[in-house]
């Protein structure tokens, strides 16, 4: 049994061995899908469920802390199924147990345990749950990352809940952050829980710290990753999150070009490009990112990142290339609308991987450049020079 605070327990599973998160999120270290029990003088809660493999581990452990006893309450802070899929294994063990979640996340629930007429009950900013002696206080938290969020406040034992909120991919046995042996493995990978969860969000993240810095916790307790404490890794792990969650004023523009160069064809197309976009721009920072063999999440976060971006592709089977598709798989969906981007490739036969491109970017409504440039086979000098003006031209139109 693991007690956090009087009355306060992590019913925590373990997952050292996971090595990809929701399909495309490496997690070299494994993970954890936390989970907490507050126990009341009159009332038990269960903080976020569990990942529907673990449900049976889960649950042994609540029964572990509860000796005999019902919960009343399971709060349920977020709805991916990470953290809810063990929901209905949870409703056939304690069947009269009564789901608290936000107004987002009560749809949500129903359709991930299947259950139509789930009657859960919604709590809004500032609803407060009374334990007997102990006190739930929610708190919503929209987009971070779901809509559905929403912080858990124990203002009693100063713990917040914030569910993903400062969370990492990072299997840690040892529960609190003081306790951490590979802190390295531990700040790389935090860093990029953020940069592939939270980065998409950044205005939500602050309004999130401003919730935490209002309540100053002792203790943030996540549900992956160790929880973090105040004189610890707290107060970094919050000014990390401002720091990479706010734009930097008179900021230059950032533009990045993307390509895959089957024979260097796209290649050379990309490095004149980027001569014109400079040229046109030159307080601008201009890069280039051959995607063959690159980290697609990093090239995602350069990607998300840039005031506007350049895709360069080749066509191949009538379409461009895998790695191009499966870059723009990681876009930023929300943040996505409105930014410039242009294509450019050279082709052999028929040429269809721009258009495929530009109407995959529209239905991400961002701002397509309407001239696409792409040259047959091996550009021509004249190609070059051409590839350079449309960099160029691209550029004078972000002015």
């Amino acid at each position: 049994m693991n007690e956090l605070a009087s009355g306060v327990y992590n019913v925590s599973v373990l997952n050292p061995g996971l090595r990809v998160f929701d399909v495309e999120m490496c997690t070299n270290y494994g993970t954890s899908y936390n989970s907490y029990v507050v126990c009341g003088a009159s009332k038990i809660a269960i903080i976020d469920a569990n990942h529907a493999t673990f449900a049976d581990e889960w649950l042994a452990k609540i029964e572990a802390v509860l000796e005999g006893r019902n919960p009343h309450y399971l709060v349920l802070n977020h709805t991916e199924p990470d953290h809810s899929g063990a929901v209905l294994a949870c409703l056939e063990k304690w069947p009269s147990l009564t789901i608290v979640c936000s107004n987002s996340a009560a749809l949500m629930i129903k359709n991930i345990s299947n259950r139509a007429n789930l009657a859960p009950q919604t709590v809004k900013d500032g609803d407060s749950l009374d334990l007997g002696g102990l006190t739930l206080e929610f708190f919503n938290a929209p987009f971070l990352h779901w809509p559905d969020t929403m912080f858990t406040w124990l203002p009693e034992r100063k713990i917040a809940f914030t569910c993903d909120f400062l969370g990492v991919h990072f299997c840690e046995p040892q529960v609190f952050d003081h306790r951490i042996v590979y802190s390295r493995e531990y700040a790389t990978s935090f860093a990029e829980y953020y940069g592939a969860i939270m980065a998409p969000f950044a205005p939500w993240v602050l309004k999130g710290l401003e919730k935490l810095e209002l309540l100053s916790p002792e203790i943030v307790a996540t549900s992956h990753g160790p929880l973090l404490t105040r004189g610890c890794l707290l107060e970094q792990a919050m000014e990390n999150y401002r720091q990479w969650s706010t734009k930097p004023e008179n900021s230059a523009a950032k533009i990045s070009v993307f390509y895959c160069s089957a024979y260097g064809y796209t290649r050379k197309l990309a490095e004149r490009i980027v001569e014109g976009i400079s040229k046109a721009l030159p307080q601008s920072e201009v890069c280039a990112y051959d995607l063959v063999g690159a980290d697609l999440c990093l090239m995602a976060s350069e990607l998300n990142s840039s005031s506007a971006f350049l895709l360069g592709s080749p066509t191949i089977n009538k379409t461009a290339l895998p790695t191009i598709w499966s870059l723009l798989a990681h876009i930023d969906a929300v943040n996505i609308v409105k930014r410039p981007v242009a294509l450019f490739g050279s082709y052999g036969w028929s040429g269809e991987a721009l258009p495929h491109l530009a109407e995959r970017l529209s239905t991400l409504k961002a701002a397509v450049y309407e001239t696409q440039f792409k040259v047959q086979f091996a550009p021509t000098q004249e190609d070059l020079a051409a590839a350079e003006a449309f960099g160029n031209e691209f550029a004078q139109s972000l002015k």
